[in-house]
Parts: C-alpha cells; structure tokens; sequence
C-alpha cells in the first residue's frame, strides 16, 4: 500500500532519547561554531583596531566607530551580535545543566571552572560595554563614541581602567580556552594525544598574544586621554 506523501505523526524510527542526543550535538556544534566564527574572529579584529589609538583619535574612530552607512552597522549586529546572543544563550544553558568532577580530573577540571568563571565576567562586562560604547552613543546620542570620551575615563577614571583590564584578561583566556575546546572537543580537528598537548601550547601562545594586544590598547587609551584632562 503507498504511503501518503504527508504525515502529522512523529518519526517513530527514531528514539526520543536519540533524537534529543542529536538535537544536543548540534546545538552544542552551532554553538562552538558562532564562538569562533563570527564572533571569536571579530574581537580578534576588534582588539586589534583599538591600536590605531597610537596613531592619531581620528584613526582610532574611524577603525572602530566609524561605518560607512547605516547598512553597515545592521551588517555587524546581524553577523555578530546574533550569533553572540545564541553562543551566550547556550553557553548559560550548558553552565547550567553540566557540573564539574574534582575528583576525576584536575587541570582539566581547574581550566573548566576558570573558563565557566571568565564567561560570567564577560556576560557582565560586554553587556555594560556594548550599552556604554555602542547603544548609548548610537541610539541615545546619535553619534558614535568619540575618543576624547573612552580615553579619558581610561585616563582618569581607576574604575573603568581596571574593569578594562581584567575584562581583557576573561576576553584573552575565554578565547584561547574556547579555541582549545574548539579544535579538540568540539570539531575534532585535534584528537591524539600528541596533537591535543600542540593544542594547548597554542592557546597558551593565542592568550599571550590577545592579552598583549588588549592591555596594549588600553594603555594607548590612557596614554591619548592625557591630552583632554580630567572631566568637568
């Protein structure tokens, strides 16, 4: 007898106990994916344009605020605030349903919690920072975050200066970790033993690299904000 083409009734070929596997799996993929690409790659570039800020407050506005149109900006908020969003809504749902196992691991277990540590602190430190250098500017202001304003709360404000500071570190370590899981756990491109340790000394060397990158950016900040003086 030939089968409708149509059906309301589930795959009953599948168990549900496979089926929620499955569905996990590429979740936690597409999550490890929009982790590093986009979103890993532009705050690589990102941490990178801040440099410009050596060079002179108007390259660093035009490598960092500035956008050639209004097309422009709906381009980075879907390439890279959506997928930001997704990775932190999975990351929060993953945190919360995975526990650590202190007995049965020890510098896996300790770079587990760090890693979980460092995406709390970045959850509260983008969060702040995307309203205070993007949305408020933007939206409340009309106009993009001007250097005189970021170099001098960097200058003059040891708040802001610190929460920069420890805010690149959770960036650098989260990243490298993340690429480590990436390339092991998560694609699979490293699985040996061998291949799993040359892993580790590049994530140690892409955290070196990152944290160089980002204080080095903050201390041009500081550096810029000297020439504006203390606010009123």
């Amino acid at each position: 007898m030939a089968l409708p083409l149509t059906t309301d009734q589930p795959d009953r070929s599948v168990a549900p106990e496979e089926r929620t596997i499955a569905r996990e799996f590429i979740l936690a993929r597409l999550g490890s994916l929009f982790a590093f690409a986009p979103v890993g790659v532009w705050t690589v570039a990102h941490l990178w344009h801040q440099l410009a800020a050596y060079r002179s407050p108007q390259a660093w506005e035009q490598a960092v605020t500035g956008h050639v149109n209004s097309a422009s900006t709906v381009l980075v908020f879907v390439l890279v605030l959506g997928p930001l969003l997704w990775h932190t809504i999975w990351g929060i749902v993953r945190m919360l349903r995975s526990r650590p196992k202190p007995l049965q691991s020890g510098f896996s277990n300790l770079r587990y919690v760090i890693q979980r540590l460092s995406a709390v602190g970045l959850l509260l430190f983008l969060g702040a920072h995307l309203y205070l250098a993007w949305f408020e500017p933007r939206f409340l202001h009309g106009r993009p975050e001007p250097f005189a304003e970021i170099s001098r709360e960097m200058r003059f404000h040891t708040p802001t200066l610190i929460v920069y500071i420890l805010g690149v570190v959770g960036i650098a370590y989260h990243l490298a970790n993340g690429f480590w899981s990436f390339m092991t756990m998560g694609w699979g491109v490293a699985v040996s033993k061998s291949g799993i340790r040359w892993m580790e000394r590049v994530s140690i060397l892409l955290f070196a690299v990152l944290l160089a990158i980002g204080w080095a950016a903050i201390y041009g900040l500081y550096r810029g904000g000297e020439a504006y003086g203390p606010p009123a």
